[in-house]
């Protein structure tokens, strides 16, 4: 019987958490949505098996031809499927989103956490380092970084011109800048969890300062971790885009949405839809993307739960 209602308790506020999610009804459609997208991009080899074309095949006596059976969205300017091209540029654009905002909210938990639980010099210092960042002009920044020939720093000219280094390269460029936000909204929860009975006794009882940060601080934190962290993944994927649309993102012959807008800049009033595929996806990801963030945080409100 103890046992019973002590699972009921513990999951009473997590069912509390789901019903309010679902009362956000643009967070639950864009959570379908992005469901949707991403099953279809996972989904790219299959289907591309299953249609019998290739994504990256040419057909020059097939160029621009209009949707169809065989085609569903038609094919570009190499004869080549947009449809196919549009799912393995959904692989890519999605895989820099996550990958990065994963990677920058490591990054800003490993600068939040020590900034708010230590405070003194360690959270000055810290959040000089954090306010310089947030001071950059990021996408100034990212085009020099992204544009920086990594030949002149000692890398092989082979490694250096490879298609997949692109893809990490925009991971790691865009996710050292990106971790601010996490940071910030760590620190502020590390600030007032410090100050809890249940810090406090741990202290008491000789705990460690990494076991306090880790298994106290930490999993405290992980509501406005996530929020932060969907809410970015809209926003990295368009900064992806923009840089692969300038030429210095994900280099083809890997497909991106962003590069396959720059594909179809100069053929737009010849083939408008080359365009418009890509950008209605890249908008549509970030757009759901901001509504599940939105939805995330009403329903994870500690406030809210609460009452």
């Amino acid at each position: 019987m103890f046992s019973t209602e002590r699972t009921n308790h513990e999951s009473a506020p997590w069912g509390l958490t789901w019903r309010r999610f679902c009362a956000h009804r643009m967070a639950l459609l864009s959570g379908f949505v992005l469901s949707a997208f991403v099953l279809l991009a996972f989904a790219a080899p299959t289907v591309e098996y299953l249609s019998g074309h290739n994504s990256s095949s040419v057909d020059l006596l097939n160029r621009f031809a209009s949707s169809s059976p065989s085609h569903l969205l038609g094919t570009d300017e190499l004869g080549r499927d947009v449809f196919l091209r549009m799912l393995h540029g959904g692989r890519v654009s999605l895989l820099v989103g996550f990958t990065t905002a994963v990677l920058a909210a490591i990054f800003g938990i490993a600068i939040g956490i020590p900034a708010g639980y230590f405070g003194g010099w360690i959270d000055a210092a810290l959040m000089r380092i954090t306010d310089t960042v947030i001071a950059l002009p990021l996408l100034p920044l990212l085009i020099i970084l992204a544009a920086v020939d990594l030949t002149k720093l000692g890398i092989e000219p082979v490694l250096a011109h490879a298609p997949e280094l692109s893809l990490y390269r925009i991971i790691l460029i865009i996710a050292l800048v990106g971790w601010t936000t996490v940071a910030r909204l760590v620190r502020g929860t590390a600030l007032s969890l410090r100050q809890r009975d249940f810090v406090l006794a741990s202290i008491s009882q000789g705990a460690s300062h990494s076991r306090i940060m880790f298994r106290h601080i930490l999993p405290n934190s992980i509501s406005p971790i996530l929020v932060a962290t969907t809410l970015s993944v809209g926003n990295i994927i368009l900064l992806e885009s923009v840089l692969s649309f300038l030429g210095l993102g994900i280099q083809p012959p890997i497909p991106s949405w962003g590069n396959m807008l720059t594909n179809a800049q100069e053929l737009i009033y010849e083939a408008p839809m080359l365009a418009v595929w890509p950008g209605l996806a890249i908008f549509t990801t970030v757009i759901a993307f901001n509504f599940l963030g939105d939805g995330l945080q009403d329903a994870l409100d500690p406030k809210a739960l609460a009452r």
